[in-house]
C-alpha cells in the first residue's frame, strides 16, 4: 500500500484520452451540501497528490466559483479550446458561473443545456489529469444521460444527509445512475452530527448513521461521514475552502477518510471488471 491517490486510466477515446477517471459527484435533492463535498474531495485529491480537475455541471445553480474564491472569463487559446480558470495554476475549474452575472438566471430548454455540458467536457483544455471530479445539478434530471453518453464514467458519489426525507431522494438518484449505467462508487453522509468548537461534544442534529444503513441495504458502498463544521461553511461563504481543507484538520481528517474510501473503490473495481486498469490503494 501507499502511494499517491492517482487512478488507472479508463478507455477514453478523442480529447478526454487524457482524464484517467471521471467521477460524478450527486445527489437526490439540493441543500443536502453535494457542491461542497464534490470540491472538498476534488481538493482532497489533489492535495493527496493527484492531477486533478474539477466541472460544475450544475449549470442553474453554479456554486463551484464562489467556494472556491475564483472569478474571471474563460479564454480561448490557440488551439481553440476553452481555458479553465486554475486555482492556484495546476486545479483546472470549469463552470457556468464564470460566463455569467452572480445574479443571472440561466433559463435554457434541454438541448442547450445538453450543448454546454458536452462543451465544458470536449472543448475545455483540461490537460493530463488523474480525476476530473464533475459536480452534478440536484435531482434526477437527464445530466446524468448525456455525460454517460459523452465520455466513459468512473462512476458517482451520492451525497445526502441523515434525514428520511434525504435519503428517500438518494435512493431515487441511485435508481438513475444505474439506469444509465453509470456504477454507484459509494454514498457520503454529509452534516453526519455537530462538533462543538467550544467543548468537542457532537450533537446529532439531522440524525446520524441512516446513510450507512441504507447504503448497506443498497448494496453499495459506504464511503463515510462529514460533520457540520462552521469553519468549513464560513470558508466556503468566503470563498477559502481551499484554505480550509489544506490548514484545519478538524475540516481535513473526513474529508482525507472519504477520498481514500473512493480511492480503494475505484481500485477494487479495477480487479474485479475485466479490461478496467489496476489501481493503487492507499
Amino acid at each position: 500500500q501507499g502511494g499517491t491517490p492517482q487512478s488507472g486510466r479508463q478507455s477514453t477515446a478523442g480529447p478526454h484520452q487524457r482524464i484517467k477517471s471521471v467521477v460524478l459527484v450527486g445527489s437526490g435533492k439540493g441543500g443536502v451540501g453535494k457542491s461542497t463535498v464534490a470540491a472538498g474531495l476534488a481538493l482532497t485529491l489533489r492535495r493527496m497528490g493527484a492531477v486533478v480537475g474539477l466541472m460544475d455541471a450544475d449549470v442553474y445553480g453554479p456554486s463551484i466559483p464562489q467556494l472556491l474564491g475564483l472569478e474571471g472569463r474563460p479564454a480561448i487559446n490557440d488551439q481553440k479550446k476553452i481555458e479553465p480558470i486554475r486555482l492556484a495554476n495546476d486545479f483546472p475549474v470549469m463552470s457556468m458561473g464564470f460566463l455569467i452575472e452572480k445574479d443571472q438566471a440561466v433559463i435554457w430548454r434541454g438541448p442547450m443545456l445538453h450543448g454546454s455540458i458536452t462543451q465544458f467536457l470536449g472543448d475545455t483544455q483540461w490537460g493530463e489529469l488523474d480525476y476530473l471530479i464533475i459536480d452534478m445539478p440536484p435531482g434526477t434530471g437527464d445530466v446524468a444521460l448525456t455525460l454517460s453518453q459523452a465520455i466513459p464514467i468512473a462512476g458517482a458519489v451520492v451525497v445526502c444527509t441523515p434525514q428520511e426525507v434525504a435519503l428517500l431522494d438518494a435512493i431515487k438518484a441511485i435508481s438513475m445512475f444505474r439506469k444509465v449505467d453509470i456504477p454507484i462508487l459509494g454514498m457520503v453522509e454529509n452534516m453526519s452530527g455537530f462538533s462543538c468548537p467550544g467543548c468537542g461534544k457532537i450533537y446529532d442534529i439531522f440524525g446520524r448513521g441512516g446513510t450507512r444503513d441504507r447504503a448497506q441495504e443498497l448494496g453499495v458502498p459506504f464511503l463515510g461521514t462529514l460533520p457540520i463544521d462552521i469553519a468549513l461553511r464560513i470558508a466556503g461563504d468566503e470563498g477559502r475552502l481551499a484554505d480550509v481543507i489544506a490548514e484545519d484538520e478538524r475540516a481535513r481528517v473526513p474529508f482525507d477518510g472519504v477520498a481514500r474510501a473512493l480511492v480503494r473503490g475505484l481500485a477494487g473495481r479495477a480487479q474485479v471488471h475485466p479490461g478496467r486498469p489496476q489501481l493503487p490503494t492507499l
